[in-house]
């Protein structure tokens, strides 16, 4: 599903977009968004019931289009709500809302997207904060301090190792582990996951972090190599027979084929979140909430979990539970990123073997 303009030109093209601006502001500003906070016991039925007046709403999104279908089509069905969706990747999605905010253009209610985006947009003050029953049961580091956005699903950084050449019982423990001579020459990386480096460096303490990584590199080498589905062919191949950053669906789907490789996770495991938002100006609101409550709900998440995404709700079943996780701040990930950038490349690119 995919929003579509009607091709005019001239006068009438700058007519269509100043009455489409206008019309957007002014139904913007007149909307109530005290539902969004409110916490009352009839919270639901409220929500469910200014939902429905409004019929419809706008979502901006990066899920795979294959997924969007199944995700949609059971809240429709159940709340009687037309979801219209606008898809494209996370950066794209960003681009988009911010320029039509940038031009009193407010088309998007809800945007689900990943979540160093959506710390962009909440910088850029294109969002609004909610208050969700739901959020106790999210995984911890899913709802930042200002509940502008929140994560609804995790991509979770795994190890992957060949099961050809290495023993399940052979597998290491902690990271210092790797330095044992055993894993030299047998490391791979991808090439640009420094935000997972900065996190679990900073999970260890930055100046041991950083020491173990740069003796990592001295003793045993690590293989650098760009893209996930490339590093996860090469540990199937057994060219790379131990991976460090690979996501966590990966390898289970290669493993489903007959791959002969498995994951494992050196804990905590690192995860990036893909989380949703509402719009400051969202011309519906309550439909565009009743929609954020079943995402974070046991009900939505399920939906995830069922098309192999990692939920963000603790009290759903997922192949990761149980495994601690550390969920990477997308305000250090911005705010940080030429530091980490510089070191993840000092440290491991310019001295790893390729």
């Amino acid at each position: 599903m995919k929003i579509s303009l009607p091709k005019v030109s001239g006068p009438a093209l700058l007519g269509c977009l100043l009455a489409c601006m206008l019309g957007g502001a002014g139904s913007a500003a007149a909307q109530d968004y005290s539902l969004l906070k409110y916490t009352g016991a009839d919270r639901e039925q409220k929500i469910a019931a200014a939902a429905r007046k409004e019929g419809t709403f706008t979502l901006y999104t990066s899920i795979a289009e294959k997924d969007i279908p199944v995700l949609v089509g059971p809240f429709e069905k159940k709340y009687g709500i037309k979801v219209r969706v606008w898809r494209a990747g996370s950066d794209k999605v960003l681009q988009r809302t911010l320029t039509e905010a940038t031009g009193k253009r407010y088309d998007a209610d809800a945007i689900h997207i990943s979540a160093p985006e959506l710390e962009a947009l909440h910088k850029e003050q294109v969002l609004q904060p909610v208050t969700s029953p739901v959020f106790p049961d999210l995984v911890p580091g899913a709802v930042p301090a200002h509940h502008e956005w929140t994560g609804t699903l995790l991509t979770v950084f795994v190890q992957a190792y060949n099961t050809n050449q290495i023993k399940k019982e052979e597998l290491p423990q902690r990271f210092e582990d790797l330095l044992q001579p055993k894993w030299k020459g047998k490391l791979g990386i991808e090439m640009e996951d420094f935000d997972w480096f900065a996190t679990t460096v900073t999970e260890m303490g930055e100046a041991k972090g950083l020491k173990l990584f740069r003796d990592l590199v001295a003793t045993n080498g690590i293989s650098v190599r760009k893209g996930h589905t490339l590093l996860t062919n090469m540990v199937g191949s057994g060219e790379v027979p131990l991976a460090l950053t690979v996501y966590n669906y990966m390898p289970e789907a290669a493993r489903k084929k007959g791959v002969p490789i498995a994951w494992f996770t050196l804990q905590p495991a690192v995860a990036r979140a893909n989380g949703i938002g509402i719009a400051r100006r969202a011309p519906h609101p309550n439909a565009a909430l009743l929609f954020y409550d079943y995402m974070l709900s046991p009900e939505g998440q399920k939906i995830l979990a069922g098309l192999d995404y990692v939920p963000a709700n603790v009290t759903v079943d997922s192949p990761l539970k149980g495994i601690k996780l550390k969920v990477i701040d997308p305000a250090v990930t911005i705010g940080q990123m030429d530091k980490w950038n510089r070191l993840y490349d000092d440290v491991i690119l310019k001295r790893a073997g390729k």
